[in-house]
């Protein structure tokens, strides 16, 4: 079976610039998407999608294929990334290349190791599902939600008020770091995640949104804490 890793990595970002490439912990953040996924072994071609020449430089620099820059209608704010994927699929298609299933890899994903994507991939093969979602569990219930309502502060959901967290059904939210498509599913859908999607649980210190410079230092803490300390 074919498959490709796309690393989504569109330039201008304005609450970090230039965020897919700016150094974490050593290196480009993007550059830890590359060599996870090209690490892995799992992926017949590894690139970069991107309207950014800067950031093509850098991905080839890693090791990624970028050939070809994204075309204005992909990217733009209101381009989703289902647009972005499948705007790589058709360019592939026309030069002969198709692949039976992909991975949307984000490019700030530092927490994304070529063991977990060769883990996840295991998983999801020997699955019949059209796709798989990395999630983490909240730490705190969200059935225990609280909200402000005319100055008060209140049970958002009453009817848990008193129930034990124990008791509870576990909830679970996006990674923000992969997600694993057979392509055939995914062209008919455009969805990344339809209702045939698997989950892939991911421990709470391996997850790490980056959307402002907080969460950047929060993230490379993290790393160094758990990543960096596991491998010396």
């Amino acid at each position: 079976m074919s498959s490709i890793a796309i690393i989504t990595a569109r330039g201008g970002s304005k609450r970090i610039p230039k965020k897919n490439i700016k150094p974490f912990c050593g290196k480009p953040i993007l550059a830890y998407s590359i060599q996870a996924a090209l690490e892995s072994g799992i992926f017949d071609t590894v690139m970069v999608s991107t309207d950014s020449e800067e950031i093509a430089a850098v991905a080839r620099e890693y090791g990624a294929e970028v050939p070809f820059l994204r075309s204005e209608a992909t990217s733009n704010d209101y381009a989703t990334t289902a647009d972005v994927l499948m705007e790589v699929l058709d360019q592939y298609s026309a030069i002969g290349k198709t692949f039976d299933w992909f991975c949307c890899l984000y490019p700030t994903a530092p927490f994304v190791t070529a063991e977990k994507l060769r883990h996840a991939a295991d998983s999801f093969l020997n699955s019949d599902h059209d796709s798989l979602m990395p999630v983490v569990r909240y730490s705190f219930p969200p059935q225990r939600a609280m909200v402000l309502r005319d100055g008060n502060l209140v049970y958002q959901y009453p009817e848990y008020a008193r129930a034990r967290s124990q008791d509870l059904e576990p909830i679970y939210h996006d990674c923000g770091q992969f997600y694993f498509c057979q392509t055939k599913p995914f062209i008919t859908s455009r969805a990344l995640v339809t209702g045939d999607t698997q989950a892939f649980i991911v421990p709470e210190e391996e997850v790490q949104d980056i959307d402002t410079l907080t969460d950047w230092v929060l993230a490379e803490t993290k790393y160094r804490t758990f990543i960096l300390k596991e491998n010396n």
